[in-house]
């Protein structure tokens, strides 16, 4: 039988051990589904077989299902991605339900990660087991990609959880620890060998309990259906949430809280047939393909290493230097630290490095406390972060990156020095927004293995990272560079050094066509709201404020200089200039910007705005502003498509 579940007999139990074929970590194809059932068929048909364990030899159980084969994320018809979806949802359906009412107890155990469909499958077993690695991760993170979990996950963690605990869980796509995962109910329990321990259960089961609680007698979901008190609240709550965060933008969220609602109303079986309908209906959904091209299967290629120069194999990054110990130097220390790498965090002083240090500190003790690191995490973590002011302890890093403050000659001083006592084979990096980099390479004396590398800040939170390649730039840093955003788990794109790169020059269009909207009349809360409903995290006038309004005309007038007459004028550009360079508002670092703050918290919309710019009678539709706003970026990122700013799509 092809596919990756083998089994073999230990002592009465069936041991099935999953090696997915073709690919590097688990993952759920039609081949692995048709390996699975026959190989938990063999086992429930064999008399012998007490009990039944499904485990993995590799490191994960599995990281979900392979979206590549659906008909999803590509142009045309929407009509394959319905019929996979649902006939993907029905075959997974009937195979997990086979495992729990098989008659037999069925135990799932993970070495490490189990995510998605595969978690799904653990969900249908009667025991559930997990190693203590604190690296791994467990759950249902489906609507980060668009989806819900319609392989019975969302039917059978309602009946788990009880409907509040289960709408939590699902409406954020939360990942587990193992530990975090048997307190939230997730797992039942954590042994050192979990295949030993889930072999040891199997054998000792009684026949109770092969039964699922749903399916005895009298079951009710915890805590009530919908029409108790407890359900009516959670799905008044639950809508409102989801209609303020996403706008109507994402139709996951809504079919993940109508499976939930339509199914707690019937028996389980009617509501695995729910959750199979709303799989079909979401995926005929434009915003569902868009969504896992980008957030699924763009972001697998990128992070497999898509741009990866030839002859560069990965190798994890074991030592770093980060020189400027401020805002952005201390964030990157800390996601390499949290990722394993050992770091040197130098700054002009002990003292500035210090400060630094203090920073890594803060943000250590705040994933502390949200149960993201345990205390052994934290002090190992901090334990790899040595702070100075001497340079000569560069020459022990592989990779260099340089963070000091965005002015080309404190860069260039900087990176000259650096580059004086880096090792031989050391790659130096400038972590800059803006800056040509095959400018800065002229400070150093190898410009080959030098690169830009531009994390987002926050950087222990923003996944994306630019790694900018110079007109002289050598393959070895970029693959050097990739090998870095590898190991801190972070998604990579590689650009060509072009005036802002591509991330900024996405942006700034944006924030100017705001700000041009201003000049036009249309009202701030307008532009705020347009923003919102056409799905941006936040106004744009508020994220101007955010970033630093002396920050957009410092780089605005940087432009005008640089362009000389090939400089295209644009209405927003005086709505920056005007805030502040004149009306000193520099945004939320200086309590005055679009918006007014009182203790640092924002208040209002600055009403001295009308008086600047007088609002306009008619005023636009949200959807033209909506509109307008988006198609800014999108036709600034095929420009930088076309001019070879970015490799591919």
């Amino acid at each position: 039988m092809p596919g990756g579940f083998r089994l073999r007999m230990c002592d009465g139990v069936a041991v099935i051990d999953w090696c997915a074929e073709g690919y590097r970590i688990n993952l759920l194809n039609t081949k692995e589904i048709e390996s699975l059932e026959h190989a938990v068929e063999t086992a429930v048909a064999d008399p012998a077989v007490q009990g039944i364990v499904i485990g993995t030899s590799r490191s994960d159980l599995g990281a979900g299902i392979d979206l590549t084969m659906l008909s999803l994320g590509g142009a045309g018809s929407c009509s394959g991605a319905v019929d996979d979806a649902h006939a993907l949802a029905r075959r997974l359906h009937g195979v997990y339900r086979r495992i729990e009412t098989c008659g037999k107890p069925v135990a799932a155990a993970t070495p490490g990660t189990a995510v998605g469909g595969v978690f799904e499958m653990m969900l249908a077993c009667h025991r559930r087991l997990a190693a203590p690695n604190p690296s791994a991760r467990l759950g249902l993170p489906e609507i980060r990609v668009g989806l819900f979990p319609a392989a019975g996950g969302t039917t059978r963690l309602t009946r788990m959880l009880g409907l509040r605990r289960c709408g939590e869980i699902l409406l954020e796509g939360r990942l587990f620890t193992p530990e975090r995962a048997v307190r939230a109910g997730l797992i039942d329990e954590i042994a050192s060998d979990p295949m030993a321990r889930a072999v040891e259960w199997a054998r000792g089961a009684a026949p109770s309990d092969a039964v699922k609680p749903w399916d005895r007698k009298g079951f009710r979901i915890p805590g009530g259906g919908p029409y108790s008190r407890e359900g009516f609240d959670t799905f008044c709550g639950a809508a409102v949430l989801v209609q303020t965060r996403s706008r109507g933008n994402y139709p996951a969220a809504e079919a993940l809280l109508q499976a939930a609602y339509e199914g707690a109303l019937v028996s389980f079986d009617a509501a695995l047939d729910i959750e199979a309908r709303l799989a079909a209906r979401l995926a005929a959904s434009p915003k569902t393909h868009a969504m896992i091209r980008t957030n699924f299967l763009s972001r697998q290629q990128l992070r497999s290493g898509v741009h990866r120069p030839a002859g560069c194999d990965f190798t994890p990054v074991s030592r770093i230097s980060v020189i400027g110990a401020g805002m952005m130097g201390a964030g990157i220390a800390y996601a390499a630290a949290r990722s394993g790498v050992r770091v040197t965090l130098l700054d002009r002083s002990a003292e500035h490095a210090s400060r630094g240090m203090a920073s890594v500190r803060r943000r250590t003790d705040g994933a502390l406390k949200r149960g993201l690191l345990t205390p052994v995490d934290a002090e190992q973590l901090l334990g790899r972060v040595q702070t100075g002011d001497d340079p000569e302890s560069l020459c022990e890093s592989d990779l260099i990156v340089e963070a000091v403050f965005e002015e080309p000659a404190l860069k260039a001083t900087v990176l000259a020095r650096a580059a004086e006592h880096a090792a031989d084979h050391a790659i130096l990096a400038s972590n800059t927004s803006t800056l040509p980099i095959s400018e800065l390479a002229k400070s150093v004396p190898n410009p080959e293995r030098f690169l830009g590398i531009h994390f987002f800040s926050p950087v222990e939170r923003m996944e994306l990272v630019e790694i900018i390649r110079g007109d002289r730039t050598g393959d070895a840093a970029v693959g050097r560079a990739l090998d870095l955003v590898g190991t801190l788990g972070k998604t990579p794109i590689v650009v060509r050094d072009a005036r802002f790169f591509y991330a900024n020059r996405c942006i700034i269009p944006y924030t100017l066509e705001a700000a041009g909207m201003l000049a036009e009349g249309v009202r701030p809360s307008r532009i705020e709201q347009a923003a919102l409903q056409a799905g941006m995290p936040l106004g744009c006038l508020q994220l101007i404020d955010e970033t630093s309004l002396d920050l957009g005309a410092q780089i605005l007038l940087a432009s005008r200089k640089a362009l000389g007459d090939r400089h295209l004028p644009h209405p927003g550009e005086e709505v920056f200039l005007r805030l502040a360079l004149q009306e000193k508002r520099l945004g939320r670092k200086s309590g005055a910007g679009f918006y007014d703050y009182a203790n640092g918290k924002r208040t209002r919309l600055w009403p001295g705005l009308a008086d600047l710019w007088p609002p306009s009678e008619p005023q636009p539709s949200l959807g033209m502003l909506g509109e307008r706003l988006l198609a800014i970026q999108a036709v600034e990122a095929l420009r930088t498509l076309e001019e070879g700013v970015l490799q591919d799509i």
